[in-house]
């Protein structure tokens, strides 16, 4: 999809100042306890898949989207993973910006996985004894979305 109309309205008057941005990351599992990941058309790399919410959209409902848009699946997100305050980006084109990352887990409920946009390269299910080479970021929510632990987040540091 790109970038969202109301990105490029801010953009139209904001330039290249960093924006904070609300964005989703969906760790979505399949009944028999496969995870949803995509090949990413932008890096190449697998993920788990998100996207920016839309002005006045429930982040549950931002997951639920991108997982449809993006690879077919019908999910619902079940629980908050994690919360964090991503280090700001900077695109080729000069924009800048920090996501705000809410992660949620989610059920997959129906649809076949296929490359639905063009924000895939590939999408597929993977057993967790079988994952592709991923990075941190996605390791570290599947990891946390795997326990039944409260959702995580930095601790602040507080001086007494």
């Amino acid at each position: 999809m790109g970038t969202p109309d109301f990105i490029r309205e801010i953009r139209a008057t904001a330039g290249h100042q960093l924006l904070l941005l609300p964005g989703v990351s969906a760790v979505v599992l399949d009944d028999e306890g496969r995870v949803l990941l995509g090949r990413r058309a932008d890096t190449g790399d697998w993920s788990i898949i998100g996207g920016i919410s839309e002005p006045g959209e429930e982040p549950a409902a931002t997951a639920e989207r991108e997982v449809l848009e993006e690879t077919g699946v019908h999910c619902v997100a079940e629980r908050v993973v994690l919360t964090q305050a991503l280090k700001p980006v900077r695109y080729p084109n000069g924009d800048r910006c920090q996501y705000l990352d809410v992660t949620f887990r989610c059920r997959a409920t129906g649809g076949d996985a296929r490359v639905n946009d063009d924000e895939s390269l590939e999408v597929g299910w993977f057993p967790l004894d079988g994952l592709p080479p991923l990075g941190e970021f996605a390791l570290f929510r599947i990891k946390e979305a795997l326990t039944d632990g409260p959702a995580w987040f930095q601790p602040t540091s507080r001086e007494p």
